[in-house]
Formats: C-alpha cells, structure tokens, sequence
C-alpha cells in the first residue's frame, strides 16, 4: 500500500465548502483513479486541512498524480479552487506503508 498526504489552508468561512468538494472529489479520484480512499485531518497548530490518501501502489498513485486526478465534475472542481487559500505545489508526503494495525471501522 501507498500513502500520499497533501494539505490546504481555506479562506475563512468557506470550510464546509471544502470539505463537501474536498469529499465529492475523493469519490470521484477514488472511481477513476482507484485510490482506496481519503481521511481528511484538521491540523489545528498549521491551521490547514491535510488530506491522506491511500493507494494500493506508487504505480497507481504516480498515473493519478501525472493525469492531474482530474475528473468530470466541474462544479466540485470549482468549489474545491474556490475554497483554497494556499497549498503546496508537490504532496507534504509519499510513503510506502511497512506496517499496518489501523482497525478498519465502519
């Protein structure tokens, strides 16, 4: 499995905005893409959201990250844009993962 992290600083206000597009485009990279899936994190000392996605391999992630994740839902896409104040060009992390005892809840 491969963990990639990214995160984003909102504009003040608009942080049920993203998190709605931020969860609708998961979904949507998820169907396209074939990522496992999102968690999305308030790192409350940085004051941003940071998103880690799992992948089942780098190879999967890396052809996601050239083709942009872009996917057909332009008003998610324009909501997400429209909410961010400030992110990173490259993601905060890429990360195999060696071990793992997270309990797959519902």
């Amino acid at each position: 499995m491969f963990v990639a992290a990214y995160w984003w600083k909102v504009h003040p206000g608009k942080e049920e905005q993203f998190r709605a597009a931020w969860r609708r485009g998961t979904e949507l990279i998820t169907e396209k893409y074939g990522s496992l899936g999102s968690r999305l994190h308030w790192d409350e000392r940085e004051r941003r959201f940071v998103g880690v996605a799992e992948w089942p391999d780098r190879a999967t992630w890396q052809a996601a990250y050239d083709a942009k994740m872009v996917y057909d839902d332009p008003a998610t896409r324009a909501a997400f844009v429209d909410a961010i104040a400030d992110t990173a060009d490259e993601p905060l992390l890429l990360m195999e993962v060696t071990d793992d005892l997270l309990e797959r809840g519902s």
